[in-house]
């Protein structure tokens, strides 16, 4: 069968146009799967509890972020936000959500503020990791990188799933762990010299371009999330493959 000139240009530029077609368009890929997991545990009260996802609200609509979360080969991440607690208590504030615009962001930030803290406990850091690896395994979404971004006041583990195990697990399925590190130095009741940032670089965080950014009060904490943001949808580290930023080194706590 012959096709007339005007029905085979036609094709032509079907044939053209699909194999131009944006590849975010393909369902389910994204340039990133990113779960925002958040220290929610008995060290952490209610006012803290807020200021954090204040912070990380402002950086998910802040406008450099949003160009990096939209600005990638897919032009748009999945992101969740988890609070965590005691081996018991892991709370998914804000379920898996395609961030492909000002629109979807401002929604997520809408919903993160508005839900109520659940996460209870002494600290359960393996099994929050764990849990946050099953969330980027069991979802919809085909990511082209995958990343765990965790916070916290403190490295110990008081129960549940060991640190190591659960790092190991989530590192074999090629799943990068960055950590920002709260040193809340004024905290009462915190050991003396305690280097919480050593602690998460050799214990917590892991994977290729793995790093840790630190911040020790409010002004320093909004502005550690929005730049860790920044680095982890660019897929870019502060120096080297694994390094160090301290975001203020003012006194003072996140309250």
């Amino acid at each position: 069968m012959r096709l007339a000139p005007g029905a085979f240009v036609a094709c032509l530029f079907t044939l053209l146009a699909i194999a131009l077609a944006p590849r975010h368009a393909t369902a389910g890929t994204v340039d990133i799967e990113l779960v925002l997991l958040a220290d929610a545990s008995g060290s952490i009260d209610e006012a803290e509890t807020l200021f954090q996802r204040a912070s990380y609200a402002a950086a998910v609509t802040d406008p450099a972020v949003l160009a990096a979360m939209t600005g990638g080969y897919q032009g748009r991440i999945a992101l969740t936000y988890v609070e965590w607690g005691n081996e018991y208590s892991q709370d998914v504030v804000v379920p898996w959500t395609v961030i492909d615009g000002i629109e979807a962001a401002t929604v997520f930030a809408e919903a993160l503020l508005s839900q109520p803290r659940r996460a209870f406990g002494l600290n359960a850091i393996g099994s929050a990791i764990a849990f946050a690896h099953r969330l980027i395994e069991e979802n919809d979404h085909e990511g082209l990188r995958r990343v765990i971004d965790f916070s916290g006041d403190s490295a110990n583990n008081w129960g549940g799933i060991g640190i190591e195990a659960a790092r190991r697990a989530a590192i074999d399925d090629d799943i990068v762990i960055n950590g920002l590190a709260i040193l809340c130095r004024g905290c009462n009741g915190r050991p003396v010299d305690y280097d919480l940032e050593a602690a998460f670089r050799d214990f917590i965080i892991g994977g290729v371009g793995a790093f840790v950014v630190t911040a020790d009060d409010k002004a320093s904490f909004a502005q550690a999330v929005r730049n860790k943001m920044l680095l982890e949808v660019a897929g870019r580290t502060p120096g080297e493959a694994v390094a160090t930023v301290l975001a203020d080194d003012g006194g003072g706590v996140p309250d």
